[in-house]
């Protein structure tokens, strides 16, 4: 591990050039057009405000006027987007996001985008610190993604599970959480197991159900391929050929996290999320996620991801929001 990685993100603010410019951007099939402009043309409008520029539809053509550098980065992302529909891919406001934010960086040109690909969908890194996240998930056997909530890396570490399942790259998805919140005391809780934890794991669940098709998330949970399991039950196992998540991390105890970490076995990934920020042990308790970061710096194989308040991708305000609290701390 070569230190926390995450490029310095500059947003939107950079200074556009004041040369007026009006670009012509044809696209071939009317079709696909009207996917690119979304519904009541919320898209273009989305780049109209994102930019600063106007943006008019006459047939197959959009019309970009305003600041010059901006109307190129409009016609780039509509280029972009419009290849993705073109190869079958669902766009949304959040892909435009990505695409700016990508734009608005140092990072490598957005023709180099990572991807994660399932047969239920494409997954594309909508900011920068993303794109060296599922890059790590790619390089190397063991991965720490660090930041607050809504930055994605919960949501692409599954994917990237699932594509690694996929591609026969491994055998098993097994994923996990501390209950805290339960103080890991599951017996006391009504129901059967899958009943007693469903309610602390339900966030995996639901990533596992949006990158793959519902019917084969159920046939693998019921024959093992995919176990989600509160941390508790990793303990006393080797976990081979599987790819593993740990949830919710900073939320481990020292000594949880030393057994959750050798529990990779032979052919396995690992990947292990969590807001240092967010502990919620006991007061004087040293979270086994931030321990681990700091003693693991410098180990080959092994690398760290910091996501920030501007890779939240949920929506503006959430990014707003912790933002403000990283002021205030």
């Amino acid at each position: 591990m070569t230190g926390i990685r995450g490029p310095a993100v500059t947003g939107l603010g950079k200074q556009l050039r004041a040369e007026q410019a009006r670009l012509i951007v044809p696209f071939e099939d009317n079709r696909h057009l009207s996917r690119l402009l979304g519904e009541y043309d919320g898209h273009l409008a989305l780049l109209e405000d994102r930019l600063g520029i106007e943006a008019h539809v006459h047939g197959n053509v959009v019309t970009l006027t305003g600041p010059a550098e901006a109307c190129q980065t409009a016609r780039e992302v509509l280029e972009k987007l419009y290849a993705r529909i073109r190869q079958g891919e669902d766009i949304g406001p959040g892909d435009i996001d990505g695409l700016l934010r990508h734009a608005s960086s140092d990072a490598p040109p957005a023709d180099g985008i990572p991807q994660i690909r399932t047969r239920r969908r494409v997954v594309t890194a909508r900011t920068p610190t993303q794109g060296l996240y599922i890059q790590a998930l790619d390089k190397v056997d063991l991965v720490f993604g660090l930041g607050p909530a809504g930055t994605g890396k919960t949501y692409l570490a599954v994917a990237h599970a699932a594509q690694c399942l996929e591609r026969g790259q491994v055998e098993r998805i097994v994923l996990s959480r501390p209950a805290v919140e339960a103080g890991e005391r599951l017996g006391f809780l009504p129901g059967d197991m899958r009943e007693k934890v469903d309610p602390y794991l339900r966030p995996l669940y639901d990533a596992l159900y949006d990158v793959l098709p519902p019917g084969k998330v159920e046939r693998e949970l019921a024959t093992g391929v995919i176990e989600i399991a509160p941390l508790a039950f990793m303990r006393g196992r080797t976990l081979a050929h599987a790819f593993v998540i740990l949830d919710e991390a900073q939320n481990t105890t020292s000594m949880q996290m030393k057994m959750f970490l050798t529990r990779l076995g032979e052919g396995s990934k690992m990947a292990i999320t969590g807001d240092p920020s967010q502990v919620d042990l006991p007061r004087g308790q040293t979270s086994g996620l931030i321990e681990a970061v700091g003693l693991l710096k410098g180990v080959k194989g092994i690398e760290a991801v910091q996501f920030s308040a501007a890779d939240v991708v949920r929506r503006d305000l959430v990014a707003r929001i912790v933002e403000a609290y990283d002021k205030a701390e």
